[in-house]
């Protein structure tokens, strides 16, 4: 009879496998509670950035006193306040609600991936806050202010005075403009998950680094006001995919070492023997 200690009991978790199997309805239960949670997260947001809506008008001013042009910001309509208002709710409301989503999320898909899966996902969920952060800071204090300034600047050269601008136009530019730019440094974070994973191989990112240049110009362009930001935004997100390539053939390379380090197979066993 094998001793006790000899018995080799079952991972509870294997490396391949992911949690718990639950009922289908199960799991719609939980993502219904999801949904709730992150609603009411958003909510909370919402009212939170309208009890502050003048405080954040006052931060949202900021890049443009630092710009140092003389420009007054001015409702044109009666609306155009509570348009303004309800602007700064939504995508303050997103942004101060977007950590609680993210980790509701989190908890709700986490438990259905391997152990290999979780590690890499919580990575990416704390590298990306960390990105788009960076991005949202890197446009206040540095694009934002070089780029209103070269907006004024060319319209004073069309020979058009730069004296009044409409309130509700300029919060839609400043906001849109800061969760693009922090948007677009998340990229790397899902080029990498997606390599960590095997989704995505490494040579695709050396072969594609003209493509992915191309195609960033495109829409970043697309999406800022003048060349000048566009400039500011392209070389930190094109700095950041050859950090990807390094990273992902760094990782190659780790493959590679670990697969020349494991035991060959013993062939079979010659019948001359």
């Amino acid at each position: 009879m094998a001793n006790e200690s000899e018995v080799v009991r079952p991972d509870p978790e294997p490396e391949e496998e992911g949690g718990p199997v639950k009922p289908f309805l199960e799991h719609l239960e939980d993502l219904r509670w999801v949904i709730i949670r992150c609603l009411v997260s958003l909510g909370v947001g919402m009212v939170v950035c309208m009890a502050g809506a003048k405080q954040v008008m006052a931060i949202l001013q900021w890049p443009l006193e630092r710009s140092g042009i003389h420009v007054r910001l001015d409702w044109l309509n009666p609306l155009g306040g509570v348009a303004s208002m309800m602007k700064i709710a939504l995508w303050g409301g997103i942004t101060v609600a977007l950590p609680f989503i993210l980790y509701f999320i989190a908890d709700y898909v986490v438990p259905a991936l391997t152990r290999k899966e979780r590690k890499y996902f919580r990575r990416a969920l704390v590298v990306g806050a960390g990105l788009f952060l960076a991005g949202i800071v890197m446009c206040y204090f540095l694009v934002l202010p070089i780029s209103l300034k070269g907006l004024a600047a060319f319209n004073e050269w069309l020979g058009i005075e730069t004296q009044l601008w409409r309130a509700e136009d300029y919060i839609s530019l400043v906001t849109m403009f800061m969760i693009g730019m922090g948007l677009s440094f998340e990229f790397p974070v899902v080029l990498l998950t997606l390599v960590r994973l095997g989704v995505i191989p490494h040579e695709w990112l050396v072969k594609g680094r003209r493509y992915f240049f191309v195609i960033n110009l495109v829409v970043i362009c697309f999406i800022t006001p003048d060349f000048i930001s566009s400039f500011f935004i392209i070389v930190p997100v094109q700095l950041l995919f050859e950090v990807c390539v390094l990273i992902s053939r760094h990782w190659e390379r780790e493959k590679l070492a670990a697969v020349e380090l494991l035991p060959a197979r013993p062939g079979p066993t010659s019948l001359r023997e």
